[in-house]
């Protein structure tokens, strides 16, 4: 219970600021142009905060459905507008400020993505690790290309791939475009060398959603965590049994443990318990007697010795840090690259190479909202520019109902020479609307999918 109401508090929060990023591009811009506005909304439906202010008197409104939100500008073809208002209406706008105010909604998003990285990298981030493999399935694709265990990925496709965030993207970007994925790899002996993994027709099979690196037969290093202790708690019974920093452990009540989680689910199965623990110190193998303590988790009891697991990733570490000034360019460049592969994969999925069940719903949307929130702030923010980034591009999507449809409309009636009928904007809308409930059905059917699978 506690997860889904994490899920629903960080949903709430992360549309709620993307969707008054974008709306708030829209209203700056129509006011610094001279166009009215009436409303400014974030969400839909019964206002719960509403307030009047400023010489025009726009409504400042929190709605009670926080799925999006709108700014609402005085329209001659939305109600009568007085004749001393006239040249202050968003249709009598010169067409270069329609399309700025409609532009600035995604710009804005693009904008916030950018100082989101501009801050990340500013203040540091080391979240992200190198790009070295652990286990290496037999017989898979990534066997057949030669990869073992230990190699570190240099490029893919002929990018550099510091981290296995950029990995990632760089193995889906080659992947689609001919199922042969280009690398340049170290191995563990320091030696540089090149390899292909052909995955031949798989290649879209290869695209769902958590399918790339199983399905390559590859794993994150490590891709299991040792049990060996770093952190003895004063007091607790760790400590009590003699247990110290670097034990190695093997097995506990003559049970061998295969790594960390397995030490950890034997702990919690049995509060309040004695039980044996063998371990390796300083090359000898020593078997010590441990009665576990306990604690309460949710309301359940559950074992607990107050000691923690050594990082094994700390030296494969990747810190990413820069000066005030040398940020500006890493943050627009990142947000350029982020943007580019976001346009790349929608075109890829509508041409089929790529599979459709990569667009996400509100279910998912929400979980990893959630996820990243109880990671740290820093994850939460990362977070978020993603999502930015994908709302901009996609409100620039050339669908009547989002700005870059309406753009369009625009462009269409600066080429004919007077504004585009009633009839054709209806009709218009409509088809837009048909495309968005489409698209929406499928994001829901593919979070169902991840639900249920």
């Amino acid at each position: 219970m506690t997860t889904i109401l994490t899920w629903i508090v960080a949903f709430i929060v992360a549309i709620s600021v993307l969707v008054a990023v974008h709306e708030f591009g829209h209203y700056w811009v129509a006011r610094r142009l001279g166009i009215k506005v009436l409303r400014f909304s974030i969400g839909f439906g019964k206002p719960l905060w509403r307030r009047v202010a400023g010489a025009d008197q726009t409504e400042y409104v929190i709605s009670a459905l926080p799925l999006g939100g709108y700014v609402k500008m005085l329209d001659e073809r939305d109600c009568q507008v007085a004749p001393e208002e006239v040249h202050r209406t968003f249709n009598r706008a010169p067409i270069a400020s329609r399309l700025a105010v409609l532009a600035a909604g995604p710009m804005f998003n693009f904008i916030f993505a950018a100082l989101i990285y501009w801050f990340v990298f500013m203040s540091g981030d080391d979240s992200q690790l190198r790009p070295i493999i652990g286990e290496v399935e037999a017989d898979s694709y990534a066997a057949s290309a030669g990869l073992v265990s230990g190699d570190e990925l240099l490029t893919v496709g002929g990018k550099p791939v510091p981290t296995w965030q950029d990995a990632t993207l760089s193995l889906i970007d080659d992947l689609v475009d001919d199922g042969i994925i280009a690398l340049t790899v170290r191995g563990e002996d320091g030696i540089e060398r090149s390899a292909a993994i052909d995955v031949g027709s798989a290649k879209k099979q290869l695209t769902e959603p958590g399918e790339l690196l199983d399905g390559l037969g590859v794993s994150v290093w490590p891709s299991v965590v040792p049990p060996k202790l770093d952190e003895i708690r004063p007091g607790e019974a760790a400590e009590r049994a003699g247990l110290r920093p670097g034990d190695l452990l093997l097995a506990a009540d003559g049970t061998r443990l295969e790594g960390w989680r397995a030490w950890v689910d034997f702990i919690r199965a049995n509060p309040d318990r004695e039980v044996e623990v063998t371990l390796r110190r300083s090359g000898n193998e020593l078997t010590l007697p441990l009665t576990i303590g306990s604690s309460r988790d949710d309301g359940q009891v559950i074992g607990w010795i107050g000691a923690g697991a050594e990082d094994p990733v700390a030296s494969r570490r990747i810190e990413v840090h820069y000066g005030p000034v040398a940020a500006v360019g890493k943050a627009v460049a990142k947000t350029y690259e982020m943007s580019v592969f976001t346009v790349r994969m929608l075109w890829r999925m509508l041409t089929g190479d790529l599979s459709a069940r990569n667009i996400s719903g509100p279910i998912t949307i929400a979980e990893y909202a959630g996820t990243t929130a109880q990671m740290g702030p820093s994850f939460f923010i990362k977070f978020l520019a993603i999502v930015s980034i994908s709302l901009g591009v996609l409100n620039l999507l050339p669908v009547p109902i989002l700005d870059g449809g309406q753009m369009v409309f625009q462009v269409l009636e600066a080429l004919k020479g007077s504004p585009l009928s009633p009839e054709t904007e209806l009709r218009g809308q409509q088809v837009g609307i048909l495309l968005l409930l489409g698209l929406m059905s499928l994001a829901f059917y593919n979070d169902i999918l991840r639900l249920v699978g």
